[in-house]
């Protein structure tokens, strides 16, 4: 029995145009997903608490066919149970250990399908924790490079590599296609507000590449995206949280005309922003979840407290740590 660690992750910038090409910027977070591997003669049993508001345990031989009972959408349980899936066939190749079979317990503080990388730190620790478990240690950013491709394979190819790596790697790094690597960061003040729901990743990515095939400004509107990253990485540099703050609110309004936002978001982002953040934006696929802003004082965590569809808000420091074992 080994048990791994990966953390999730807010966006800075750059989600969605990233798979396009374009830099991000995203920052793991001490939230983090814990799996724990146990080698068994054959078939595999997943235990999954904290994914949602029920959590979920199916228990199968191969691909799934049973179906948990979990308080989210049927494509969030799809997804969420292909990643799993995906990642033991990672831990198959990685050790050639084909007929293996095994337990899967996870344990995880980052809600699915909420924009904080859940899919990616669960992929992360269950690929770092299988091979442990068969005697094989990878260094993380193989493990990172077979994470990218547990979503690449659920996400029908959509997926890039900035939250696997940053899931993987820990701290601030900054992703431009196959070009991955950690950055300086100073410590951020993260507030980050959650609505309870969850949006449906391969569903908002496919929405906003049809938008950019059909409309002219829609592909100026990715490209522009790349613009802001590249400006925030001047601001990151220099530790100038009030610019990095105006570039958020300029990132969270180009996402909105993509059609990635929705009301919950556009109340927390408002309430942050009213509250006294220095900038507010979503972070992730959109459609539901959580937005990341950032401010030192209570102002924009009280603001969203008691704003209506806010179900948590939170402070979420930067995590420089990225996979780890835990236990064996």
């Amino acid at each position: 029995m080994v048990t791994a660690s990966a953390p999730g992750k807010v966006y800075l910038f750059g989600e969605h145009a990233v798979v396009y090409g374009e830099p991000a910027v995203p920052c793991a977070i001490e939230r983090r997903a814990t799996v724990t591997v146990t080698e068994r003669s054959d078939g595999l049993r997943v235990q999954a608490d904290d994914l949602s508001l029920n959590g979920f345990t199916v228990e199968y031989e191969g691909k799934a066919t049973d179906r948990p009972d979990i308080d989210v959408s049927e494509s969030l349980v799809d997804a969420g149970m292909g990643y799993i899936n995906e990642a033991i066939e990672q831990v198959k190749d990685a050790t050639g250990a084909e007929s293996v079979g095994f337990d899967v317990e996870i344990n995880s503080q980052i809600p699915l399908g909420a924009g904080l990388g859940s899919s990616a730190a669960v992929a992360v620790a269950a690929i770092d924790a299988g091979t442990r478990e068969l005697g094989v240690e990878l260094q993380p950013e193989e493990i990172a490079d077979r994470a990218y491709q547990v979503e690449k394979k659920v996400q029908d190819g959509e997926a890039s590599r900035a939250d696997t790596f940053c899931s993987a790697m820990g701290g601030a790094v900054r992703v431009e296609g196959d070009d991955c690597r950690q950055i300086e960061a100073p410590e951020l003040p993260f507030v980050v507000g959650y609505d309870g729901g969850a949006g449906d990743t391969g569903a908002l990515v496919a929405g906003v590449r049809r938008l950019r095939e059909q409309y002219d400004f829609a592909a100026d509107t990715v490209e522009a995206i790349g613009d802001i990253v590249r400006n925030g990485e001047q601001a990151l540099a220099d530790g100038n949280v009030e610019e990095l703050g105006r570039l958020m609110d300029f990132n969270h309004g180009l996402l909105s005309a993509l059609g990635v936002s929705s009301r919950s978001l556009d109340a927390m982002v408002w309430a942050a922003r009213n509250g006294e953040a220095h900038g507010a934006k979503l972070t992730g696929a959109g459609g539901g979840g959580c937005i990341v802003a950032l401010d030192e004082t209570a102002e924009s965590l009280t603001a969203m407290e008691y704003t209506p569809g806010c179900e948590q808000a939170f402070r979420a420091e930067l995590d420089t740590t990225g996979v780890q074992m835990e236990a064996e």
